[in-house]
């Protein structure tokens, strides 16, 4: 692919994040003004600052991040329904989070990191020999592993109070909400720099979609690129589950898109996966926290909605 074509798509992509980043904001049952909010007349400026503007940029990390964990797995496993899900380290955080729910512990997210911590290095283990990482075996590794845990979810959930029952399924059904702008800034710090990363590293990741011999004999590293492709992965995915519970369909539906429309050039399909998997999230928390406000709709129900019949819709149409 041409670079100036790239960088134009790129370019395009930028702008619809930056757009969405302003617009969304401003989108609620009460309409708020910047200029009232920068001025700190009240209650503009909390409803932007405390409110609307840090769970759109969580949503826009978490989509971004859950988009580009699935470009890294469907390359890393060769397998077009890999999902940011496929591997465990999302059952790992969730089965912290029931568990902390269980126990009565305050701090869920905390323990959801634990959970898929202790996932991505007994996967690891698993998969590891002497020759290396297998994708194949960590592929069984990952669904075995996410079979385990979820299977621990039903046993701490069938003996859950009604109270700690009510909180597990809404925490596994997934949802973004309003997060202090420390907990943005550190997960802002986990997920841009390994985005980076992977951008950088787009070339391997075009060779080791095709083979790991094609990308061997082509000078690349395969067993540490693998190696980095599922911890990147791994993290970006269990960082932000821990904050807003598994969110579905955007690591599926964004890349497919991206490439139907654009082609598989990983120097293109990562970044443009992040930048649109972000504003696709935010767009769809949008609609979550507004069409039946003051109710919400669990923002997973919105990404399903939306998301399958425009999915349908280019596969018809390219």
């Amino acid at each position: 692919m041409e670079a100036r074509r790239v960088w134009t798509v790129l370019g395009i992509c930028s702008a619809v994040a930056f757009a969405a980043t302003l617009g969304l904001p401003l989108i609620g049952s009460s309409s708020i003004s910047y200029t009232q909010a920068w001025a700190g007349v009240e209650p503009d400026h909390a409803i932007l600052f405390e409110v609307r503007l840090p769970r759109v940029l969580l949503s826009m990390l978490t989509g971004g991040a859950l988009a580009l964990g699935g470009v890294l797995f469907q390359a890393l496993l060769r397998d077009a329904l890999a999902t940011p899900y496929t591997l465990g380290v999302s059952a790992g955080a969730s089965f912290g989070a029931v568990l902390a729910i269980s126990l009565g512990m305050q701090s869920i997210w905390m323990s959801s990191m634990a959970g898929a911590a202790i996932t991505l290095f007994i996967v690891l283990g698993v998969a590891m020999d002497r020759r290396g990482l297998s994708p194949f075996t960590l592929l069984l590794a990952g669904v075995t592993i996410n079979s385990i845990c979820m299977a621990g979810i039903v046993f701490l959930h069938s003996f859950a109070t009604f109270g700690q029952s009510f909180a597990i399924a809404r925490w596994l059904m997934g949802g973004v909400e309003s997060v202090s702008m420390s907990t943005l800034s550190w997960l802002a710090a986990c997920v841009l720099p390994l985005a980076l990363f992977c951008f950088s590293t787009a070339r391997d990741w075009n060779l080791i979609a095709v083979g790991d011999e094609w990308a061997a004999a082509r000078g690349v590293n395969t067993g540490r690129t693998l190696m980095a492709g599922y911890i990147i992965g791994s993290i970006l995915t269990g960082a932000v589950t821990a904050l807003t519970g598994p969110i579905g369909f955007v690591g599926l539906i964004v890349p497919h898109a991206i490439r139907l429309g654009f082609g598989a050039d990983h120097r293109l399909l990562a970044p443009a996966s992040f930048l649109i998997g972000a504003v696709f999230l935010a767009v769809c928390d949008t609609i979550a926290r507004v069409a039946l406000a003051p109710a919400e709709v669990p923002v997973g129900v919105i990404t399903s909605l939306v998301g399958g019949p425009v999915f349908i819709w280019i596969l018809r149409t390219r």
